[in-house]
């Protein structure tokens, strides 16, 4: 395909850059346009360097440069937070053209994402300007689009999501995943769209969405509350509320299990782990030095208690998530140390370097120092190492696997490589496991844990002939950001008020993480208050629909292997 007679207008561009280095005209050059054979003198955008009192000209010449064109033939946009489009939000005019938008707190975290400096404002295109092209693409992949896809293809045209302005563009395509999709009533409730085939997960949905709707548990579900809300369908298919209500029940019922590893001795044909072999040789992969504990800490703690060989494996450094203080603070304490006990002053001369660069040379955008990435992974191990140690874990059980994908001092990666997935297999060779335990948590918002997930899927997907591995169960588990649906759950282990403590305890051992970590995403609170608090819903869930009444649940979904 050739671009040589394609025109580009970028829809925006960040305002004032200090370097053109940055930005999103960089980032597309990166990503795209260097690939191909477009004229530069083809690609517009607006000038994030100009003289603030030119930038009200830039803005008339910018929509006459599109005019002059032609005008916009097909425009490629994503979907931003609260139904945005370009960096038009809530209460946009729908007649506005090219303007100076300031950046509100919430947009320039987002941004930070993908871009390295962030500054104040941004430069866009307007609705109007927008709304001219002829064809337009909406993209969206991944969970965290899920709300916003639903508002943009099914509420109303409102200026309070400027996105659905859009659907009145005859010529507008919106292009998403499974899971953006996730929120929309054909994926989330079909029945109330369309004809279902029903099984056990989607009967399961519908009833838990019921019990919502009637504020009843499920064993008080009558007929007239299926009929009534688009469900008869299942009393046609069962023959009465009550032949479905107790067989979800008794399926909901036997998720529940105190031995996540399994009941040794125990008959386990309604248990969602095998009673054989015990002990189980364990392996759980934490995409960072924390998501262990974070999501799942409770369930860490039970298998070590119920003496099972338990391993972990941290498959990246996190070494990205370490503020500069922090590792100021350790340089000092060594630097201390040294001068009080060493001879050989090497170790309290890098010390002063590190400081010195951090405190005066830094330069925003670039790659991080190596012996500060050094200082900042080894912070994080050692964090781990006594998060481990107050689990139950031990010391030779530790493994510390540093994927190549994820060593590139900044924020973005590297694409996963075979060499990931070699690093990950020699692992589960040496060790193979009984029970794996990987992070099946799409939500967060770098995209780790996702490409954490590839890399172990893709090592057993190569291993799978293994006869180990065909015995082994591979459970998934979700980190800070969500939590799986009730219709996905296949395994609910309680947590006591006294193992919640000691989850809670357990992640603040990771104390860069604990009061100031870089990376909270959207939710402002800390990684122990979010896993608290949804380990509790949960448990208020399972409450709510009928079952046991506990303090906090930790939810898994099992992940079987493709086989020939």
């Amino acid at each position: 395909m050739s671009f040589k007679n394609v025109t580009i207008f970028l829809i925006y561009e960040f305002y004032p850059l200090n370097s053109t280095a940055t930005g999103n005209l960089a980032r597309l050059k990166e990503e795209f346009l260097d690939h191909v054979d477009v004229d530069p003198d083809h690609i517009h955008y607006p000038d994030q360097f100009m003289n603030e009192d030119s930038i009200y000209d830039l803005y008339r010449g910018y929509d006459k440069q599109i005019e002059a064109t032609g005008g916009i033939d097909y425009l490629v946009s994503g979907v931003g937070h609260s139904g945005s489009v370009g960096f038009n939000g809530p209460g946009s005019a729908i007649s506005s053209r090219t303007h100076l938008v300031m950046l509100d707190n919430e947009s320039r975290k987002k941004a930070a994402r993908t871009f390295s400096q962030v500054p104040s404002s941004v430069i866009t295109m307007g609705l109007a300007t927008l709304l001219r092209a002829k064809n337009i693409l909406l993209v969206a992949w991944g969970e965290g689009k899920s709300r916003d896809v639903r508002f943009l293809v099914e509420d109303t045209s409102n200026g309070a999501l400027p996105a659905t302005y859009l659907q009145n563009h005859t010529g507008t395509k919106v292009v998403i995943d499974l899971q953006a999709a996730g929120e929309l009533t054909r994926i989330s409730h079909p029945w109330l769209v369309s004809k279902c085939e029903w099984d056990n997960k989607l009967i399961r949905r519908a009833i838990v969405w019921l019990c919502s709707l009637t504020g009843k548990p499920i064993l008080k579900l009558t007929n007239k509350d299926y009929t009534e809300h688009e469900l008869g369908e299942l009393i046609a298919l069962w023959g009465s509320a009550y032949n479905v209500n107790i067989r979800i029940f008794n399926d909901i019922q036997h998720t529940i299990t105190g031995w996540p590893g399994g009941k040794p001795n125990a008959d386990d044909s309604n248990r969602p782990e095998r009673a054989a072999p015990y002990p189980k040789k364990v392996i759980v992969f934490s995409p960072h030095p924390d998501d262990d504990v974070i999501s799942m800490g409770g369930t860490f703690r039970r298998l070590c208690d119920q003496h099972h060989e338990v391993h972990v494996a941290y498959q990246t450094s996190g070494n990205i998530a370490v503020s500069d203080e922090d590792v100021v603070r350790y340089c000092e304490y060594l630097h201390d140390v040294c001068s009080r006990y060493a001879t050989d002053d090497t170790v309290r001369c890098k010390a002063e370097e590190i400081i010195r660069f951090l405190r005066y040379e830094k330069t925003a955008g670039r790659p991080e120092h190596p012996d500060v990435l050094f200082m900042k992974g080894t912070i994080r191990r050692e964090e781990a190492r006594t998060a481990c140690r107050y689990s139950g874990v031990k010391d030779e059980n530790i493994h510390f696997l540093d994927l190549p994908f994820y060593e590139t001092g900044m924020i973005r990666k590297n694409s996963l490589s075979e060499a990931d997935i070699c690093i990950i297999k020699n692992l589960l060779a040496d060790i193979r496991p009984d029970q794996m335990f990987v992070a099946g948590d799409l939500s967060d918002p770098h995209g780790t844990h996702k490409v954490c997930l590839d890399a172990v899927l893709a090592a057993v997907d190569d291993l799978k002939d293994e006869d180990w591995l065909k015995q082994c169960r591979i459970w998934m588990y979700r980190g800070a950001w969500a939590e799986w649906e009730m219709d996905h759950i296949e395994m609910a282990v309680p947590i006591s008020p006294e193992e919640l403590r000691f989850k809670r305890n357990a992640i603040l051992k990771h104390q860069s993480q604990a009061e100031s970590a870089p990376f909270l995403g959207d939710d402002e609170r800390l990684f122990w208050q979010r896993a608290e608090d949804r380990n509790r819903a949960t448990a208020e869930l399972y409450q709510k629909l009928g079952l046991a009444s506990y303090e906090a649940i930790e939810a898994f979904v099992q992940h079987i292997p493709t086989r020939d």
